[in-house]
């Protein structure tokens, strides 16, 4: 019991705070929990009670996923406030139910540190109801966020009954829940989203978060497709092997990347103004890091990927073109180094060290080549990578899927798209349309003045990840740090596409925050 729980019980005793969550649908009752507890990778048992199948909002539409669950540790962190990890798990921005801590995840790790567990559910693309005799999807955008807002809002609402610090809420999310947990950090408390969540009966009560955690975050959603072919346009007669028709498209969506680019007004650390003629040997730097720290933990890298080397720094150990550097591990294994945890480089976007050729071991890389390497690693999107229906196949994607209507219906949510499905140059989005897309872009939230973004975040994406462009977290990223946050972002090497990985790494950083 913490010091919360032990007022409320002291003032209100157990049948008052029954009776009042009787009353009020979005009272928490402390009394209504049941026993459980999860094995970790270590051996070590962490037992909980958990509360779980809580409505969060009083009109409920969907009680499939319209749910949350919280877990409290047996044995609390020792320390003055306990925060709270809020995990969602998105992915596709299709639906997700409230799950269950698993031993593998941040949620399994955060209970063994002692902190609370919330798993809210939230609707998405594919979630449905029957209602007279019609099927209904519920989780067009952006209710999926709706419904994670008004999960935070509960825990703020019942900040008293809780165990758990409200004002130290973490969010996490990998891919579409990347996504979700970017969102949740930037649009706190926006007026934007006031007549929805009044719709839905949210708690009255703050959605702002103190961090956010970002895995592979599939966001900026009305500008990935140009910056994916801006990015990738250089692998399309190559590797990716693109057909004219697609080349046509790819070549028209990246000539409209760098005015994008160029309109956010994005700088490095130092204040040198970041465009479209600089950007890419900012990619670069990240990448050059990301190798860097891989090559001090023991990884090999090839030769033949784009990065060059400083020669003396490895001796006999450098090996002809194609060897590798490093040497700590057989030509060709692509495992990501140091499996215990210990490998994100940690420094702040603009920040990105400038290589010193006498004593550090990666000098350059030729990014074409690179890219090139994750291209013949994992198949690259075909170009429109995320806004696709209609322009060269009809196939809806996820995206398409969620700016869809509630008949079930996809929708295009660029005009780009659209344009080309309609074959009318002047065809736009409608007005409800650029409402919907615009609530559904942390860029638009940060800095702005029209929301309490969330002080603290943590970025990660893969070097090898191709799910999105490289772009969009780095503009995440930067504008963030750029608007005086607290920004710990990396391109861990050799990471595929996912999330909640280098766990000691991401706890030590919670840690770090706790003690601001």
């Amino acid at each position: 019991m913490n010091h919360k729980q032990l007022v409320a019980g002291l003032v209100l005793g157990a049948g008052a705070l029954t009776a009042m969550a009787q009353t009020d649908p979005l009272r928490f009752d402390p009394s209504k929990f049941t026993n459980g507890s999860i094995t970790m990778p270590d051996g070590q048992e962490v037992t909980y009670k958990a509360y779980e199948g809580i409505f969060y909002v009083k009109n409920v539409e969907d009680p499939t996923y319209q749910t949350l669950n919280i877990y409290v540790p047996d044995k609390m962190a020792d320390i003055a406030r306990v925060p709270i990890l809020l995990r969602t798990y998105v992915g596709g921005y299709a639906a997700s139910t409230a799950k269950s801590p698993s031993p593998s995840d941040a949620t399994g790790r955060a209970l063994q540190e002692g902190y609370v567990v919330c798993i809210p559910g939230s609707r998405g693309s594919n979630s449905t109801i029957e209602r007279d005799g019609k099927t209904i999807y519920t989780g067009t955008a952006p209710n999926g966020l709706l419904d994670l807002k008004a999960a935070v809002r509960y825990l703020r609402y019942n900040d008293a009954l809780i165990p758990g610090e409200s004002e130290l809420i973490f969010t996490d999310g990998t891919s579409a829940g990347g996504a979700m947990s970017s969102l949740l950090g930037a649009t706190g408390n926006s007026k934007d989203y006031d007549k929805y969540l009044k719709k839905m009966g949210a708690a009255d009560a703050r959605d702002d978060v103190y961090a956010a955690i970002c895995y592979c975050p599939i966001t900026d959603l009305n500008h990935a497709d140009m910056e994916y072919e801006w990015l990738y346009g250089c692998t399309n007669t190559g590797v990716r092997h693109l057909s004219e028709a697609q080349i046509a498209i790819s070549d028209e969506l990246a000539a409209e990347c760098p005015a994008y680019i160029n309109s956010l007004g994005l700088t490095e650390k130092d204040g040198t103004p970041l465009t479209a003629d600089n950007y890419k040997d900012y990619i670069k730097s990240f990448l050059i890091e990301s190798a860097h720290r891989a090559l001090q933990e023991g990884c090999e890298i090839s030769d033949t990927i784009g990065f060059t080397f400083y020669q003396d720094k490895f001796g006999p150990m450098g090996g002809g073109p194609g060897a590798g550097r490093g040497g700590m591990r057989p030509a060709g294994d692509q495992r990501p180094p140091m499996g215990d945890g210990r490998q994100a480089p940690s420094f702040g976007p603009g920040n990105a060290p400038r290589f010193n050729k006498t004593s550090d071991f990666v000098t350059g890389l030729d990014l074409d080549k690179y890219l090139g390497y994750v291209a013949s690693v994992t198949p690259l999107k075909t170009p429109p990578a995320f806004d696709q229906m209609g322009v060269l196949i009809d196939t809806p994607s996820p995206e398409n899927k969620v700016f869809g209507n509630d008949k079930g219906e996809a929708a295009n949510f660029t005009d780009f798209s659209l344009r080309h499905r309609l074959h009318n140059p002047n065809a736009k989005l409608d007005k409800d349309m650029v409402e919907r897309v615009a609530i559904m872009n942390p860029m638009n939230y940060i800095g702005s003045g029209k929301s309490d973004v969330a002080p603290n975040w943590y970025i990660r994406h893969g070097a090898k990840d191709r799910d999105t462009s490289f772009l969009v977290p780095i503009n995440l990223a930067t504008k963030l740090q750029n608007s005086g946050k607290n920004v710990d972002f990396a391109l861990p090497w050799n990471r595929p596409h996912s999330g909640d990985y280098n766990l000691d790494d991401l706890f030590r950083w919670i840690a770090s925050n706790l003690e601001k």
